[in-house]
């Protein structure tokens, strides 16, 4: 069963869950989660304080919408876009990300939001 969040940035409110996998169990227990954004590309992604390995769900094939964990940066990665590195419409993050979740709500409000400097994650 899907856990619900709520991504804060500015004054909206951006909905959105997180899956039934260990790692994205740690993220959810962890909330709430406030942090600096730091942006490529279409990607938003920010430092949690989590560390986790790779699991099952490792990939570097993702969509607009997809809520990754990243490893080497301890940092969740929120899909909006292109990257630096995609040659096709989909994102492609910089290495493998453990797929930990995804948007409700249509991932193309975050373009509204770039330049935003903090980022909050709640519970819903």
């Amino acid at each position: 069963m899907p856990n619900r969040i709520k991504i804060i940035i500015k004054d909206k409110e951006i909905k959105a869950e997180l899956f039934d996998t260990e790692c994205a169990k740690k993220i959810y227990h962890s909330l709430p989660i406030e942090s600096h954004i730091n942006e490529w590309g279409d990607e938003f992604y920010f430092t949690i304080g989590i560390n986790m390995p790779t699991d099952k769900t490792a990939t570097t094939r993702v969509k607009a919408g997809d809520i990754g964990y990243w490893p080497p940066g301890d940092a969740l990665a929120i899909f909006f876009g292109k990257t630096p590195i995609s040659t096709g419409d989909d994102p492609v993050p910089a290495s493998e990300v453990n797929v930990v979740g995804k948007l409700i709500d249509n991932p193309s409000v975050l373009k509204t939001l770039k330049g935003a400097k903090k980022i909050r994650i709640e519970k819903e």
